[in-house]
């Protein structure tokens, strides 16, 4: 990241700025019409006063000569006042923010009316239509009937898991099969062993899509041996190619599945595209994703508890903010970009990536250049310290309430200082509730991930610093629920443009921020193709109202 830097780190850099190039090459030191004369009485007049040289040159001129030295003077004169002014101005006033330690002081903002949600005019032109129909009409036939069973495992973490579960149901009703409820694979990175009803509630779920696909609780009694369907080649669809359209499972998979009867599919990660299934496909799959996936009652009450708290903290109902942070240690390895830090970090950070993504990482000398492309191109995670400063920026006070849902964030504390320093009324859920509260989560980690799901789902302000399927179905459900409540995705590549501009002073800097995000805050968006459905759900799940 690009130091916030002081003053005196712009006066430094000032004199060899083009502005001051510029000066030195200014008309005031080389623009006079009499230059000869001044050469040739140089060397005896040298000590003379500045007025008397004028003085002679009023009783040579004539009247009209007169006049224009005079005019003359009077602009250099203003333009090098002008110009000193700049100058000092630019030298003197703080880049962005003072760094004092661990604190960061940035001028204040004036509050804009817009700060906590966007515009009821701007949002009242779409409204959800992906309910279930209620007529009670179903054209399903019965479950011996069907072209057969698919069964999958919803792999990743509770996000990329939701995504399977949605696109598991739009491939079963493609083609027409009987839907094995999902298993939750075990994540390798967080060792969570949750199962899909230790998270969702199932009877909503089947009973919501009863109409739409036929769904079971678990393979059928007369399939006997349960074991082949995760370890047979003969029982598995493999090579499905990533955003298949609804064709390529008409003609590969069907076929395959009326032969056995009953198949897995996998790896099932992303294997149904957007633009290329039909539109009552897309809005079914808004129908599982913002209908017929419930969480559980328990954790359901929980996060209404922990929302309740964060409005309430100060005694009287504030509104409040929620800030995923992707700044872990994973994140922060995987994204190749360069961050501040001592040369220590530098190293064990390159060590790290170097045993964990090795052909990546090759010999390490390619990476300098990378970072700094990655950095221009908005692909790089904001810092703690960068996202203090872009609030700040939009008009976000001190008093802010604010929710991190984040894992652990790289660099402790020591990273966290310069916006916890900002903005100290910053929260964890770990903060918010008791550890009895939390212990009946804390033996399936999907269940944790779920409470900061639906906390930031509720919040007024939801912000993001990095992409993820997190952030996309967030910000996806908060404009399918009316487009009102604001969700902030950075312009992380004008940001950074911004951090590198060692002469961009505060006042331009919050100009930029609020003109960038002014269409940057989960407002009605039309679809393109390949759009991302989970992040834009308008065109094919919501309605013109």
């Amino acid at each position: 990241m690009v130091e916030l830097r002081h003053s005196s780190s712009l006066g430094a850099r000032a004199s060899s700025s083009p502005m001051k190039r510029d000066e030195d090459a200014s008309p005031l030191i080389h623009g006079s019409t009499h230059d000869d004369d001044h050469r040739h009485h140089f060397s005896r007049d040298r000590d003379r006063p500045f007025w008397s040289f004028l003085s002679d040159d009023l009783r040579v001129f004539s009247p009209l000569n007169s006049k224009i030295s005079l005019i003359l003077i009077s602009v250099f004169v203003i333009v090098g006042l002008i110009s000193a002014f700049s100058i000092f101005n630019r030298l003197n006033a703080p880049y962005l923010c003072k760094k004092d330690g661990i604190a960061l002081h940035c001028p204040h903002v004036k509050e804009a009316p817009s700060l906590w949600e966007n515009p009821l005019s701007a949002t009242t032109s779409w409204k959800p239509c992906a309910e279930r129909r209620n007529d009670g009409i179903s054209d399903l036939p019965p479950e011996n009937e069907t072209n057969g069973y698919i069964f999958i495992h919803a792999e990743g973490g509770l996000n990329q898991q939701r995504i399977a579960i949605c696109n598991a149901v739009a491939v079963a009703k493609i083609m027409n099969a009987t839907l094995i409820l999902p298993v939750l694979k075990q994540d390798q990175i967080w060792k969570d062993q949750t199962k899909f009803e230790d998270i969702f509630d199932v009877d909503h779920f089947i009973d919501y899509l009863k109409n739409d696909v036929r769904i079971v609780r678990d393979i059928p009694e007369w399939f006997t041996d349960k074991s082949e369907l995760f370890t047979s080649i003969r029982r598995t669809v493999k090579n499905i190619p990533k955003y298949a359209p609804a064709q390529f499972y008409i003609d590969n998979v069907l076929p395959r599945i009326k032969e056995k009867k009953i198949m897995a599919l996998k790896p099932f990660v992303d294997r149904l595209g957007y633009d290329n299934v039909p539109p009552e496909i897309n809005r079914l799959r808004c129908r599982v994703n913002y209908h017929a996936l419930k969480f559980l009652p328990e954790i359901e009450e929980m996060s209404d508890l922990l929302v309740s708290r964060m409005r309430n903290r100060t005694g009287i109902s504030n509104p409040f903010m929620a800030l995923h942070l992707r700044f872990e240690k994973g994140m922060v390895g995987l994204s190749f970009c360069d961050f501040v830090g001592t040369r220590d970090e530098k190293d064990r950070m390159a060590e790290y990536r170097k045993k964990e993504w090795p052909r990546r990482y090759k010999n390490g000398s390619h990476l300098w250049q990378l970072a700094l492309q990655k950095r221009k191109e908005g692909r790089c995670p904001l810092e703690p310290e960068e996202v203090a400063v872009i609030l700040r920026a939009m008009g976000y006070p001190k008093e802010t309430q604010i929710y991190v849902a984040s894992g652990q964030v790289y660099g402790g504390q020591n990273r966290m200082a310069p916006l916890k320093n900002m903005f100290p009324s910053l929260v964890t859920k770990e903060e918010l509730a008791t550890k009895e509260e939390l212990d009946g989560f804390r033996k399936h980690v999907t269940s944790l991930a779920a409470l900061d799901f639906l906390v930031c789902l509720k919040s007024d302000v939801f912000v993001m610093t990095h992409g993820g399927n997190f952030a996309k179905l967030i910000i996806g459900a908060r404009r399918y629920m009316g487009h009102r409540q604001k969700s902030i995705k950075p312009d992380k590549g004008l940001m950074s443009k911004s951090f590198g501009d060692p002469y961009m002073g505060w006042a331009t800097f919050v100009e930029d921020v609020v003109v960038t995000h002014q269409t940057r805050t989960g407002l009605p968006e039309e679809t393109f193709p390949n759009y991302d459905l989970w992040e834009n759900p308008l065109t094919p799940c919501m309605c013109r109202a």
